[in-house]
């Protein structure tokens, strides 16, 4: 296990902000996770454990120990006739678990193609895009405390799971490392085709009774329509949350735009959409210097190069302060800011 000091993060981060952290080391199994935790030298160092880089802006560099969660493994656990439930290692690419589980002809997380990250960082944030979030097919996951070095057992309650949220964002946040996750898919899938894009994608194609397959293929056209390729422009996806509002606030939003797009989660509660009042406000393809927002997708901020982690924080402050200006909604960021 090699540890690398001042090392370049700019290849480690879907942004591709150029920091240095003053430690990093990669680990693949538990024992080099308690081996360098346990070390003298990095016990009482502050420590990241980073996945992907997909959900992170890094604005200065990192004066700690970065982890880099490579544990892989993909093992059914137990089958039926209606369901498998998997067991996948923290380290493995989410699309590419994804793909596996289409493959097979496993229903449940099709929906979630084309999101950027790893499998260990899906449950933190409680990934989700048209109509399905990870909790939807989550059992449990397994998690090493790094103070103490015990391996912990999370159910979906005690993930206390939300909207993008999960206990790690929260109370424990930066104290576990999450070590692999089981999911439970089904072999008989319930197709989800609940949002308009998804259907009018199949429509073209002429797809009256889509397989998982078909969900999936349709769900990465839509998304390689509307979101940058980080490998070609940095960026984090999706750098906003949908804001939640009451009946009584969306009335009053309808009556000063009655075009304003939301989506009813139960009888008092609307999804609305953060792109939308962020196009609305005039950022959507807004450019300052070598960063902006996205000319396709106004959630998106984006690094079109060398742009400093700081800009572009900055930018996501003046986008909040604007839409709470002319909206009387507080955005919130979806991204981990380092």
């Amino acid at each position: 296990m090699n540890v690398l000091e001042n090392h370049p993060l700019d290849k480690l981060n879907t942004f591709g902000i150029n920091v240095r952290s003053k430690y990093l080391v990669e680990v693949s199994s538990i024992d080099e996770i308690l081996e360098i935790i346990e070390s003298e030298k990095f016990k009482n160092l502050k420590k990241l454990v980073l996945g992907g880089g997909s959900n992170v802006l890094f604005t200065k560099d990192y004066n700690g120990l970065i982890i880099l969660n490579k544990i892989k493994g993909k093992e059914v656990t137990y089958q039926d006739t209606d369901c498998v439930k998997l067991l996948i290692g923290a380290g493995e690419n989410w699309h590419e678990l994804v793909m596996y589980t289409v493959e097979n002809g496993w229903g449940g997380i099709e929906n979630l193609s084309l999101i950027p990250g790893n499998t260990g960082t899906a449950p933190m944030q409680n990934i989700g895009a048209y109509g399905v979030e990870i909790k939807d097919t989550f059992i449990e996951l397994e998690a090493l405390e790094i103070s103490t070095g015990k391996i912990e057992k999370f159910n979906k309650e005690k993930c206390k799971f939300g909207y993008r949220e999960s206990i790690f964002k929260n109370e424990k946040k930066n104290k576990y490392i999450i070590l692999n996750i089981t999911l439970k898919l089904n072999k008989n899938p319930k197709i989800n085709v609940s949002y308009g894009e998804i259907k009018n994608d199949l429509r073209n194609n002429n797809i009256k009774s889509p397989t998982v397959k078909d969900v999936s293929e349709a769900i990465i056209s839509i998304r390689k329509r509307k979101l940058p390729d980080p490998k070609k422009i940095g960026n984090s996806g999706s750098f906003f949350k949908n804001p939640v509002v009451d009946l009584n606030k969306l009335k009053n939003l309808q009556e000063k735009y009655p075009n304003i797009v939301n989506y009813q989660i139960n009888k008092n509660e609307f999804k609305i959409a953060a792109g939308w009042m962020i196009e609305k406000a005039g950022w959507k393809g807004k450019t300052i210097n070598n960063y902006g927002v996205h000319k396709n997708q106004s959630l998106v901020l984006v690094n079109y190069g060398n742009a400093k982690g700081i800009e572009i924080y900055n930018l996501s402050e003046k986008i909040i302060i604007d839409i709470k200006e002319k909206f009387g909604i507080l955005l919130v960021r979806e991204v981990n800011i380092i």
